[in-house]
């Protein structure tokens, strides 16, 4: 019986259990066959999606491993570059999490050459802009390296490059985390003060308000522990003597008229004073958009948010102030999360529990959007396919309450919102129920989502989430279309890459589809988790990987369908 060569060696058409023929593609997690992203890329998808709680086939640990390792290789092939992109990424906000790119930084003062490390020690006030962040950098760079001179002068030079004022600040809302404390870092670092006011913050820092002078460390890094002697220097600022006061406060109108005159943060606040729903509108008044994004839940639990109340204005003015958002940094998937968790009338922990205000739904739902780039349409013809597997189910974004399935839903919807020819798909199980793809049950295991720009996200959410799911195709938007008949000039695809299903490859299908159609056709695939696998054929100018839940994401995704 003769053999046919042809279905044994198929360039037009693989199974997406075997690497096309010819082409550079190696295993993924699932079984199937992708393009392995460079170490840049990965380092992109790293800093923005971190790799906390792994994916639905990569658990945590190997996931930090195997992105550590691609880490340490940029930053040893050239370390500048690592410290620039980590800065660029971490300042512009473009990240849901500060802690991966704190990871990197680490990762540079651990393993970077001469130059790389004094880069990043330079940088540092850049990555590490408040307390925790310090906190955490100093956890991180502690597991890897020795406290050398080097480090310890750009640890010092955190506290002594800031105002007297917003030093105190730092110290009194940002007290300590992962069992550091300004007190161990001063410690280590021990930097000169650069005026007698520094001195005083020094010395409270070291020794508490009674000024006791002389006090160990209390934990060791590596040798004996320091010890610090700041003598009487000038005043304490007014906001660490508030502090002080509060702790010894007897009455509810103390601590009222303290955060009032002194804007005392909540953090510094008692916790005995949290409960009460006059403590927290004067908070309210002065509250930083991140707290106050954090806490709507407990606010409204304690009936100071409700409809038609003062209060639940002003949250919603602050919420639809845009020059705010931005100045104030809120990435699009805080929102997200606290639209998800505020509509639900309950916390993902605890037992807090709430009456949602919808008017603050609304709002928040409003400045997801604003959070975004601002994003010029393509004017062309774009098919948005949403990965709605198991595996996208299994992933996390950025160890958030989020699934990949429900964030990518969230990301598809702004580019909904201003491109005005578009159509929206989810590819897995067919509406009917059964399984899509291999599985049948359906034609192309394509759902055909009534998903609207002017839906509220936790109604999309919920939409999604009720998709069945099936085994991974991401060949079937193209393979749809090409049935469909239909003219489409841009494919995007949200996924975590991790395609195994299909009888032929997402870029075949795209080259087929683009034989009998549209010529040009475009295709952007959208990375939802931190894995080092893509669909996007290094070798096709047509087809472009992004990083998901990327704050520019959906104008870099415009800009290349229009070209």
């Amino acid at each position: 019986m003769a053999i046919n060569y042809a279905r044994l060696f198929h360039r037009r058409a693989t199974p997406q259990s075997e690497p096309i023929p010819g082409s550079a593609q190696v295993p993924n997690s699932a079984g199937g066959y992708a393009w392995q992203i460079d170490d840049w890329t990965r380092l992109d998808r790293f800093l923005i999606l971190g790799a906390e709680g792994g994916t639905y086939y990569i658990g945590e640990r190997d996931l930090v491993k195997e992105n550590h390792d691609a880490l340490v290789r940029c930053i040893q092939t050239d370390g500048g570059r690592a410290v620039n992109r980590i800065v660029e990424i971490s300042d512009s906000g473009r990240a849901p999490k500060n802690d991966p790119a704190l990871f990197a930084l680490a990762l540079v003062a651990a393993h970077g050459d001469p130059a790389a490390k004094a880069l990043a020690f330079q940088s540092l006030g850049k990555v590490c802009r408040i307390g925790t962040h310090l906190f955490h950098f100093a956890e991180y760079v502690n597991a890897l390296r020795g406290w050398g001179r080097g480090l310890r002068g750009a640890v010092g030079r955190w506290y002594v490059d800031r105002e007297a004022d917003d030093l105190a600040l730092q110290v009194v809302k940002y007290q300590q985390r992962d069992s550091w404390s300004h007190g161990d870092l001063l410690r280590l670092a021990h930097p000169k003060a650069p005026s007698r006011d520094h001195e005083a913050v020094f010395r409270w820092i070291l020794a508490g308000a009674d000024g006791l002078g002389e006090r160990t460390v209390t934990r060791r890094v590596k040798g004996e522990p320091r010890v610090a002697n700041y003598a009487a220097a000038g005043e304490l600022p007014a906001l660490i003597v508030a502090f002080e006061q509060a702790k010894k406060a007897s009455s509810k109108a103390e601590i009222v008229k303290l955060i009032t005159e002194h804007d005392l943060p909540r953090e510094a606040v008692p916790t005995q004073w949290l409960n009460e729903p006059e403590v927290w509108d004067v908070l309210l008044q002065r509250m930083p958009m991140t707290a106050m994004i954090r806490n709507l839940g407990k606010m409204t639990s304690l009936g100071l948010l409700q409809p038609f109340s003062d209060a639940a204005k002003l949250v919603v003015n602050k919420l639809s102030d845009e020059k705010v958002l931005k100045r104030a940094r809120i990435h699009p998937l805080a929102l997200l999360i606290a639209e998800k968790v505020y509509a639900q009338g309950h916390g993902e922990k605890g037992d807090l529990k709430w009456q949602p205000v919808a008017k603050i739904v609304d709002a928040l739902d409003a400045a997801f959007y604003a959070t975004f780039s601002n994003v010029e349409p393509c004017g062309k013809p774009v098919l948005l396919a949403l990965d709605v597997s198991g595996s996208m189910d299994g992933s996390r974004i950025a160890g958030s309450c989020l699934t990949a399935r429900e964030a990518s839903a969230a990301m598809a919807l702004v580019t909904a919102a201003t491109e005005p020819d578009c159509e929206i798909i989810a590819f897995s199980a067919p509406a009917g129920g059964g399984y899509g793809g291999m599985h049948g049950g359906g034609e192309s295991g394509i759902t055909r989502v009534t998903l609207s720009p002017r839906m509220r996200l936790d109604d999309v959410i919920k939409r999604i989430s009720a998709i069945p799911m099936g085994g991974t195709d991401c060949a079937l938007p193209m393979i749809w279309a090409r049935r469909q008949k239909l003219n489409v000039s841009g494919f995007i695809t949200y996924t975590d890459s991790e395609t195994w299903a299909g009888n032929i490859h997402p870029a075949q299908a795209l080259r087929l589809y683009r034989g009998e159609y549209v010529s040009e056709a475009k295709a952007v695939v959208v990375g939802m988790t931190a894995n080092g696998f893509t669909l996007a054929d290094p070798n096709d100018r047509g087809m472009l990987d992004v990083v998901g839940f990327d704050a520019t994401v959906p104008a870099v995704i415009a800009d290349f369908v229009r070209s």
